[in-house]
């Protein structure tokens, strides 16, 4: 059941600015990362020197990959997959046996928490996701409640079997991400009944019942924060919030209905592992370029960026200084340049590691970059074109540090 503050409809207050930024202090015990072979991914989170720039791939465990289309045919279909912990820890790992890819990101899905809350959660092929039950009146929104995290068991198992499954010598490969949808983005897929050209349903309920919109958001933050904690206890090392559809708001809309109950779902994250170790927190908004200035003030590690974004820019205005706050920056490339020849992404992957410049390279903390794309890979991706992107991102930016 939600408590009266997760059925609160009241305008949230403005973001405001932790009172001990992420970043504003050295390296500690809870920041060593002593539990893993390459714990390079989370000093960039962190923003500690590593020795070259970082990378993984938003849904690098996916169709482009043979292997996993042969896992999913095994699986009958994607919540077949996504529900069986044998497969899901299977696909999430598939890449790493392909690539030295710095994290692994857990295979899910952004909408398993409305599921949770009865929507009916279904994926026809070729056609996305679908809800049986979408969100469309006072009486849709006046049945939301904060789910029983019991139904969800299937992804915390799948997180404790992929730690396992990563573990060599008595430490972990890589780190291991967790992830959600945001509130909004939750939000949009719960009223429109699957994606959405428009938004016409979605937005037209949040000017015409504002009220509704809160409550609805209200729910899915303490939703969302629920969940991303019971990955952190079950052994997520860091958790990312996917603001996929923020960026279709308006300027004011985007700050009261996106961003603020981005912030509700941080302050109620656990700052550290069952290990002892600091949970890194990392936010993504697609299309959300124009507001980090209103970004920079969120309690959080990590600003993910879509390939809209100019990295020089971006670091300058909330990437800090030496031993100052700021945020690590992670992305950015266009997801499209995958498709070129090798010698071009090699090209291009130069361009964003220079739009960068050099990474912090002190015993402290300072500006630091986590090499990504500024959205998911296309399902049509050579996987060739994949390692051509990762060995050059590893060999570049490792020559940049001299």
């Amino acid at each position: 059941m939600t408590d009266s503050t997760s059925a609160s409809t009241s305008v949230p207050a403005p973001v405001s600015a932790p009172l001990e930024p992420s970043g504003s202090s050295g390296p500690g015990a809870a920041t060593r990362f002593d539990g893993l072979h390459n714990p390079t991914f989370l000093q960039a989170c962190m923003r500690q020197s590593t020795p070259y720039t970082p990378l993984w791939l938003m849904r690098q465990a996916g169709r482009y990959l043979p292997e996993y289309m042969a896992t999913r045919s095994k699986a009958g279909s994607f919540m077949g997959l996504a529900t069986n912990t044998d497969y899901a820890t299977e696909v999430t790992l598939q890449p790493l046996e392909r690539y030295p890819l710095d994290a692994a990101i857990l295979f899910s899905d952004i909408l398993t928490v409305p599921d949770a809350m009865g929507l009916g959660l279904s994926f026809a092929q070729g056609e996305g996701p679908r809800f049986a039950h979408p969100v469309r009146s006072e009486a849709d929104v006046a049945r939301l409640e904060v789910p029983d995290m019991a139904k969800l068991q299937y992804v915390f198992d799948a997180v404790s079997s992929i730690r396992r499954a990563l573990r060599q010598d008595g430490k972990g490969r890589v780190p291991l991400i967790g992830f959600s949808g945001s509130p909004w983005t939750l939000a949009c897929y719960m009223v429109e009944g699957k994606g959405s050209d428009d938004y016409r349903l979605v937005k037209t309920l949040m000017y015409s019942r504002p009220d509704l919109m809160h409550r609805m958001l209200a729910i899915n933050a303490d939703s969302v924060a629920a969940y991303l904690n019971a990955q952190i206890d079950a052994g997520a090392q860091a958790v990312m919030v996917f603001d996929s559809w923020g960026g279709v708001l308006a300027d004011g809309a985007f700050q009261e209905f996106s961003l603020a109950y981005t912030a509700r779902v941080l302050a109620r994250l656990k700052r550290l592992g069952a290990d002892g170790q600091v949970v890194p927190r990392i936010v993504f908004t697609k299309g959300g370029g124009q507001w980090l200035s209103d970004m920079q003030a969120l309690d959080c590690d990590v600003l993910g960026l879509d390939w809209t974004v100019n990295l020089a820019q971006a670091r300058a205005l909330v990437g800090g200084t030496e031993n100052t706050a700021g945020k690590a920056l992670q992305g950015n490339i266009d997801p499209n340049v995958l498709f070129a020849p090798p010698a071009a992404i090699e090209t291009e992957v130069a361009k964003v590691l220079q739009s960068f410049g050099t990474p912090y390279r002190g015993s402290g903390v300072g500006p630091t970059h986590i090499f990504n794309l500024g959205h998911g890979i296309s399902q049509y991706t050579p996987p060739e074109h994949v390692a051509a992107l990762v060995e050059a991102v590893h060999r570049l930016s490792r020559s940049m540090r001299g």
